[in-house]
């Protein structure tokens, strides 16, 4: 591998990488019930990415997340009984309903980001700004390979 004697070898590395990823995943979901008080990882991450696209077919979100259709659906049904999502009939093919994000949603979203922006910013107060730029730009080019990877 490179020199750094803390991983001397790639395959340790990899091993490393993997349990801390794991690890991290891990504090993510328990994180996930502060940030959104009764809502999944999973629903949090759909309702975000359903204001990021400023609505979306409940297809394309089951696409996205690598999840079966009636996962989905369980998902989106929770979160419009919450108020955060509402239906409409897609304008395009009116067979479809586009899922958007309900104001009440989209409040529920911005705070939750508030609190994992200061979340994160309190984890790398201590990291100069050259590892946090570095750390970035790698979480980048790991998680744009597993967009081009078979089966991803």
């Amino acid at each position: 591998m490179s020199s750094d004697p803390a991983f001397p070898d790639r395959a340790d590395a990899i091993d490393v990488i993997q349990r801390e990823l794991t690890a991290f995943a891990r504090r993510a979901r328990g994180r996930a019930a502060e940030l959104h008080p009764g809502l999944s990882l999973v629903a949090s991450s759909i309702l975000d990415l359903v204001i990021e696209r400023d609505g979306c077919l409940a297809a394309e979100l089951a696409g996205h997340f690598h999840l079966d259709k009636s996962t989905m659906s369980r998902q989106v049904a929770a979160l419009e009984q919450l108020g955060y999502l509402d239906r409409e009939v897609d304008p395009a093919n009116r067979r479809n309903h586009v899922l958007r994000a309900t104001p009440e949603g989209k409040r529920v979203a911005r705070e939750a980001a508030r609190r994992r922006a200061d979340a994160f910013a309190d984890r790398f107060q201590d990291w100069d700004d050259s590892d946090v730029s570095r750390l970035a730009a790698y979480l980048v080019r790991y998680n744009s390979a597993d967009e081009h990877a078979p089966n991803s």
